[in-house]
């Protein structure tokens, strides 16, 4: 990195007026947009390069105002999807205690909210409790659970209070072509100066102080100008120097936002990547970093193999709702088996108790998991998808060597081990035939309770149609029965209305009215 060359070239924000005389013209615009109306900002803040310059500048700017006139909230968000990167999660918490503190002491309208995904939205009650495979690029469905729907529901209800809302982001226009592309669609829209529309929240606005600025500028400015809420930028400059060239994950705020499990402010878990080269590169440059060895191993695990059969063996050849669907004469592979699943959390406390006991002392009593998604993930094991044999807290116990403190279950949702057994053994081991009487069974049994037992035909009907096949080709034979038939019958309905459409005056597509 060259802290000079962003005064040299053209490609600098400064090149013009100059590092100072710069800094000081963005500081008046900053104190001009702020006091024009009263409208709340929100800062999105990663712990990243960009998000810090974006913050520091408002946070000066508040302080050149001065807190008299500082007659409007500022709230500084920062989403934790409770995957993050550990260092960068432990990083940021306590840079949001530090600038909340601060803020207040001040006496500066700014408070720090640390946004967390609903426990039904989190990556691991999605990937272990209900079954989903690790996210791809064609299946990309951890982004909008863990990282758009906190932010926009924050932003929303601060709409919803106020009227109107200014998002404010560190976002560059050098970061990407795609980005550039993206923020000058946007600027051709601004109803005012340096606002553009947010497309997708109603009634909030997106300010981009560092919109001009080069990578170097960012820099430049950490370097030369304190963080005012007490961190080091040195230290953050470490953190960036550790890892590779990766940038950081932005507020993401809707799905146009790419990726960013390979960036030095991403999710661990990222397999929407070819490599996590950041955490690769954290361990291979810092000895003191392989206590994260294991993270990065459970994260190439979740990556499925570049092989035609993929992640097959794993999942189930019925959807989620328990029907087969074909591509190419194909079963589409469904959510991931209860054997994988108890596989994956095996994995994750392993990992988990790897780093409790050769981490650093402030990560020994880290949570990769957390008791709230355990709890939940025992929920959907038992209750949606019907095991009720309730194996999460023999794991749990088996892996960690303690106790499960968990809730205790309703003896009508659980059964013990020992009648689990008897029925499998009366099934011959059919997992087929084991998973329909096992569902039967939890359905009467939780019905059994039921003043009213609406349902619980339509619930033996469901049971059924899911696990009546023979086997897993049985499955297929079936559903390229009813592909064939459909086809067919297609066909038919075309030969019969060609004529009628050849020879017809009207135009295909129009209807005549009386």
């Amino acid at each position: 990195m060259n802290l000079d060359s962003g005064l040299g070239g053209t490609s600098s924000a400064f090149s013009q007026t100059g590092f100072k005389r710069g800094i000081e013209a963005l500081l008046e615009e900053i104190v001009e947009l702020y006091l024009s109306d009263d409208i709340p900002w929100v800062i999105g803040y990663s712990g990243g390069k960009d998000s810090t310059a974006a913050l520091q500048l408002v946070w000066h700017a508040l302080e050149k105002i001065g807190p008299n006139r500082c007659g409007k909230p500022v709230f500084v968000i920062s989403t934790d999807t409770l995957v993050e990167n550990p260092i960068v999660s432990l990083w940021v918490s306590k840079s949001l205690d530090k600038m909340s503190a601060e803020a207040k002491r001040k006496g500066l309208p700014l408070t720090a909210h640390r946004l967390v995904p609903s426990i039904e939205n989190t990556f691991w009650v999605n990937l272990i409790g209900r079954g989903y495979p690790a996210p791809r690029p064609k299946f990309r469905w951890c982004t909008e659970r863990l990282k758009i729907m906190p932010s926009t529901q924050f932003i929303s209800s601060v709409v919803r209070e106020h009227g109107e809302a200014i998002l404010v982001l560190g976002t560059r226009k050098a970061e990407s072509a795609a980005r550039a592309r993206v923020m000058e669609r946007f600027e051709r829209k601004r109803v005012r100066d340096h606002l553009s529309p947010n497309g997708d929240l109603p009634n909030s606005y997106v300010y981009s102080p560092l919109e001009n600025w080069s990578n170097d500028d960012v820099w430049l400015f950490l370097m030369q100008v304190p963080n005012p809420w007490g961190y080091r930028n040195k230290d953050l400059l470490t953190m960036y120097q550790g890892a590779s060239d990766g940038g950081e994950c932005p507020l993401v705020v809707d799905t146009s936002t790419p990726s960013c499990g390979d960036s030095r402010f991403g999710c661990w878990v990222c397999t929407l990547v070819e490599k996590d080269k950041s955490m690769h590169a954290m361990i291979q440059n810092d000895a003191e970093k392989e206590w994260m060895l294991p993270l990065l191993e459970l994260r190439n695990e979740l990556d499925p193999p570049k092989t035609e059969s993929g992640d097959r063996p794993l999942r189930d050849f019925r959807r989620m709702s328990g029907g087969v669907q074909l591509f190419r004469d194909r079963p589409i592979p469904g959510p991931y088996k209860q054997s994988a699943r108890e596989a994956w959390l095996r994995k994750v406390l392993t990992a988990q108790q790897h780093i409790r006991k050769n981490g650093p002392e402030e990560v020994r009593d880290i949570d990769l998991i957390t008791h709230e998604e355990l709890e939940k993930i025992r929920q959907i094991w038992v209750v949606e998808k019907h095991e009720i044999e309730d194996r999460l807290p023999d794991l749990y116990e088996e892996t960690t060597g303690k106790e499960y403190t968990g809730t205790l279950l309703d003896d009508d949702l659980a059964m013990g081990s020992e009648e689990v057994g008897l029925l499998r053994e009366l099934c011959r081991d059919d997992d087929l035939r084991f998973e329909l009487v096992r569902e039967l069974i939890s359905i009467e049994r939780r019905h059994k309770s039921m003043l009213r037992r609406a349902g619980l035909f339509k619930a033996f009907e469901k049971a059924f149609l899911r696990s009546f096949y023979e086997d897993e080709d049985d499955a297929l034979a079936r559903a390229r029965h009813r592909r064939d038939a459909l086809e067919d019958a297609l066909q038919r309905v075309l030969e019969r209305t060609a004529p009628e459409i050849r020879d017809s005056s009207t135009p295909f597509g129009t209807v005549e009215s009386d």
